[in-house]
């Protein structure tokens, strides 16, 4: 049975998990599949271990909806309409967190299971762009430093760009790309100005809307969920700029290569070392009170992660950097034991 389904399958409603209100709960009303929702960046390594997990039973449904819509979905309950896993390219934020808990979500597991990096990319025929967080800030900022952006060219952006229209083709709000470009390039840009980092703490808000906030005048264009969508773009216009996991550069190094940040390649050893100012860690965010209510399919395919994001596991084929040894050994701890995510830290 193939891994993508029709999400009408993961919601019918006589898959009876509303029974399983606890994770000590019964098997009564269980479903003999695992439905995860999330990250379009996660989603190729999901499917890999999804296609291992399967051997003897049914596919897991692996959905690749965003981060952002993905923990909606997961945290809107429990029982047969809510997904078991959300793969996540971030952190699950502390309102997220909250939220869960108010519509009883109250056992959340979380698993870091590799790295990834916010990759910028150009077609192999491209000009051999050079960019900085700043100059990215400034070429793609709605408002960059609380002024209207008008930057047609990367030229106008810094002089020693070349004269080309901006164009750059990303993530959508919904995608933890989104988020973690966000977090990782347009703020640090953003707050080369001293002003504006100032502001941060005066108007959080205001602070957020200025670093992060995109412009909607068709130099940055919403590509959607789907990265290999972008990877195409970029590959048929030899001066746009393309925004993806950095997976997505690894597998197409016929059509791609990898635009430099802050002189600094998106490779997989920069990534490791986070030299590489876009480097940031992956997630499962596993719903504990499903465990007993999957017959046993949701621990076995959490379990196949353990399996896969070592150095000699097959994740690495597929584009995933691998976590550090500490994490890996404190991921397969968590995972083997199902140990329940401490908030405290959330932001």
């Amino acid at each position: 049975m193939g891994i993508i389904r029709n999400l009408a399958v993961a919601a019918v409603s006589t898959l009876a998990l509303a029974a399983c209100g606890s994770s000590g709960g019964g098997s009564a009303g269980s479903r003999d599949f695992v439905r995860a929702v999330g990250s379009s960046t996660v989603y190729p390594f999901a499917t890999a271990v999804a296609e291992k997990a399967s051997a003897g039973g049914k596919s897991p449904v692996i959905e690749s909806t965003g981060t952002g819509a993905g923990m909606k979905l997961f945290c809107a309950g429990v029982g047969a309409s809510h997904p078991d896993i959300e793969n996540a390219s971030r952190r699950i934020k502390k309102s997220e967190f909250e939220e869960c808990k108010k519509n009883g979500v109250t056992e959340i597991v979380e698993i870091q299971v590799g790295l990834d990096g916010i990759a910028f990319g150009e077609a192999k025929g491209g000009p051999g762009m050079a960019l900085t967080p700043v100059d990215v800030y400034k070429a793609i900022a709605a408002n960059p430093f609380g002024k209207p952006n008008t930057a047609k060219l990367w030229s106008e952006v810094n002089p020693a760009l070349p004269a080309i229209p901006i164009l750059v083709y990303g993530p959508p709000s919904t995608s933890g790309t989104r988020d973690a470009l966000a977090e990782l390039i347009l703020t640090k840009g953003c707050e080369t100005d001293a002003a504006t980092k100032a502001l941060k703490e005066s108007n959080a808000d205001q602070h957020k809307k200025i670093c992060t906030e995109v412009r909607d005048d068709g130099a940055y264009v919403d590509s959607g969920e789907n990265d290999n969508l972008i990877v195409q773009k970029i590959a048929q216009n030899p001066k746009a700029v393309g925004v993806f996991g950095f997976s997505f550069l690894e597998e197409n190094p016929d059509k791609l290569k990898g635009v430099t940040m802050s002189g600094i390649a998106p490779t997989y050893a920069t990534i490791s070392d986070f030299t590489y100012p876009g480097a940031r860690p992956l997630f499962l965010y596993v719903k504990k009170q499903h465990l007993n209510a999957t017959q046993g399919r949701l621990a076995a395919y959490v379990a196949e992660w353990a399996k896969a994001w070592g150095p000699d596991g097959y994740l690495k084929a597929k584009g995933m950097v691998i976590a550090p040894e500490d994490v890996r050994a404190k991921s397969a701890d968590i995972a083997a034991k199902m140990t329940l995510l401490d908030p405290s830290g959330l932001k």
